[in-house]
């Protein structure tokens, strides 16, 4: 019953169009009308990273040179980027050409068409733990969010939340880096945990952004105040695309049951998690996530036709001799809104 109930709140966002889709009046034979309306088709947004054999960033690959597929499906690309550059939409062929901002446009984007405003630099969303967990440690990591807002790209956007019992927005989404370490710096450490909980909630904002996006979360490990299970949230995360980087501490490390479920969420959206020790290894930390972030690439795509309405297992391959080398981190899937 957990799992429905956490499904039914992901896709509350989206029961309006479904409505709709299953109202509309069949106009192909019965026996082809189930794979047409019962899953909504939504454009996947797919951020990985791709390094050598000695884990080293591989940079300037072109759309031309992966290959995406979906349950074995291949997969058209629709638009790519690399890092925080512009992204671009991908023609038939493998061409590229520039993504006209709509207020360089003539009109309106006609469906389907990618909006270059919403493909621009990354949503950043920091949840960051202010339970009585964090007492010990609550100075050094606000100054280590705020060393790492300072550094995000221009392009990025970020948002600052902080949580014990109940979730705290200081500071919605923005570029303005001041307003968001104003923010950060009026949090205080108190009361328990729930950070399954407040996780689910910032998932559920940052799955209203179109766009790049990602969560990342500060937090000391156990959580003894939330009513949902960690994988009933991770499967929102998955399906949302929406990868989750975790930086935790000794003390989570510790409790076998928390470093475990963190490192899980973050492998499974494609993310990664931390166990920072000291005050620098998470200064650290966050320094390897926005080098992270400046050098993923981000696709995006519809997908072709398939009647799988459970989980859909995504392959990023680099079909080439040298490319086979390469390691790729991805999500390893998503079910698709409106399955059943």
């Amino acid at each position: 019953m957990r799992r429905i109930a956490v499904r039914h709140i992901a896709n509350i966002a989206t029961a309006a169009l479904l409505t709709l889709a299953l109202w509309a009046p069949p106009q192909v034979p019965a026996q082809d009308q189930q794979p047409i309306f019962r899953v909504k088709v939504d454009m996947v947004v797919l951020s990985f990273t791709v390094t050598d054999s000695k884990g080293r960033y591989v940079n300037g690959l072109k759309p031309s040179d992966f290959r995406i597929l979906e349950d074995g499906i291949v997969q058209k690309i629709s638009t790519f980027a690399e890092g925080n550059r512009p992204a671009v939409q991908v023609l038939e062929g493998g061409q590229t050409r520039p993504i006209i901002p709509p207020a360089a446009a003539d009109s309106t984007p006609a469906v389907g068409e990618p909006r270059g405003d919403t493909l621009a630099g990354t949503n950043v969303f920091v949840l960051f733990d202010t339970s009585n967990y964090m007492y010990r440690g609550f100075v050094y990591a606000s100054d280590a969010i705020a060393d790492f807002v300072r550094g995000l790209d221009r392009a990025d956007s970020v948002a600052v939340y902080t949580f014990s019992r109940n979730l705290s927005r200081v500071a919605t989404l923005t570029r303005n880096r001041t307003e968001a370490i104003t923010g950060l710096r009026k949090a205080v450490a108190g009361d328990d945990a729930a950070l399954y909980n407040c996780l689910l909630l910032t998932l559920r904002d940052a799955a209203k952004v179109p766009g790049r996006k990602v969560v990342i979360v500060f937090s000391n490990g156990p959580d003894n105040a939330s009513m949902l299970a960690p994988d009933d949230v991770r499967a929102v995360a998955e399906d949302e695309g929406i990868p989750i980087y975790v930086i935790s501490t000794l003390d989570a490390n510790r409790d076998a049951v928390s470093s475990n479920v963190f490192r899980r969420i973050a492998s499974r959206t494609g993310g990664k998690a931390y166990f920072a020790k000291t005050w620098q290894k998470q200064v650290e930390a966050f320094e390897s996530i926005r080098e992270d972030l400046g050098n993923s690439y981000t696709i995006t795509y519809y997908p072709q036709p398939n009647p799988n309405e459970g989980f859909r297992r995504i392959t990023v391959e680099i079909p080439s001799d040298v490319g086979k080398k390469y390691r790729v981190r991805a999500r390893p899937g998503y079910r698709p809104r409106g399955g059943f």
